[in-house]
């Protein structure tokens, strides 16, 4: 069961994010799994620990935790109500419902939560929406128990943004790149590339905000990949991706953007190019953790 509303995160992670195919899915769960892994891994989660998973989204890390140990426990907190919803039916359906709470909040905001009273905070990509990231790594701080731990996974957006101009998703649009230019336009609507959050930020920067609120022990790793694009996916299926909750799609964008006519001519060049792979992936993100 997925919800059915208009909250964009409950939206995006069952249906935007795939092109609303469902053959996607599975290529997504093999790309998240070993993140999961990895982020519980650096966690070093423990016998009857309290772990806080924050923006849990549907479950990934923290069903994940509960069946990794079968004596921990997990909050799951997300912003989105729907989110929450469909986690809790999960976790009655999978008889771990005992084991779990659930709290409808920001990562910023925690007061619910009082101070040292959890074990282990994860995140995974979920720093990359809060604008007061700093304030967000405080709360984690807080609420963590003296020794506690903190693990997070976060993309480095800015490594890959701004593309160049003859550049869209990275594909070489040079013949077309006054109509890519009124794309991009679209998108930096959305998320203008000098202050949103997604874009604000690198990994230096989320080391610095965790010495500031005082963690002692801090690890990070930092992967980097440059290289041609080899994702098996549609035509169609590309057109009808949101590459996060915020963004439109790139149907939506080109019809908001250009005529039928630039549409046309913009599509006839950019599809050859989507569908034999002749674009470049950028991309770079940080596992990081420490110790309180």
């Amino acid at each position: 069961m997925t919800p059915q509303s208009n909250d964009i995160w409950s939206q995006w992670i069952f249906k935007r994010r795939y092109g609303n195919d469902p053959q996607r899915v599975q290529a997504f769960v093999d790309i998240l799994r070993p993140i999961r892994d990895k982020v519980l891994d650096h966690a070093q989660l423990h016998e009857n620990d309290l772990l806080l998973d924050v923006g849990c989204g549907d479950g990934l890390i923290a069903f994940g935790a509960l069946e990794r140990v079968p004596t921990c426990r997990v909050i799951f907190s997300d912003v989105s109500q729907d989110l929450l919803t469909y986690a809790h039916t999960i976790a009655e359906q999978t008889n771990v419902l005992p084991r779990c709470q659930f709290l409808h909040t920001s990562a910023d905001q925690l007061t619910a939560l009082t101070d040292e009273s959890v074990d282990i905070v994860t995140t995974r990509s979920v720093l990359i929406y809060i604008a007061d990231k700093q304030r967000a790594l405080h709360e984690f701080y807080r609420v963590l128990k003296p020794h506690g731990r903190l693990s997070l996974f976060e993309p480095i957006n800015r490594f890959s943004a701004p593309a160049p101009d003859d550049r869209f998703t990275w594909y070489d649009v040079r013949p077309v790149q006054h109509l890519a230019a009124k794309v991009k336009r679209v998108f930096e609507q959305y998320q203008p590339l000098d202050r949103d959050p997604m874009l604000n930020f690198d990994e230096r920067d989320l080391l610095t905000f965790m010495e500031k609120v005082g963690f002692h022990e801090i690890h990070l790793e930092l992967q980097v990949e440059i290289k041609p694009h080899t994702d098996e996916v549609s035509w169609e299926t590309w057109m009808h991706t949101a590459w996060n909750p915020k963004r439109p799609t790139f149907a939506e964008a080109v019809q908001q953007a250009l005529t039928p006519a630039e549409a046309q001519e913009f599509i006839a060049y950019l599809r050859p190019l989507v569908e034999s792979k002749q674009g470049i992936l950028r991309s770079a993100v940080a596992y990081l953790w420490a110790i309180k």
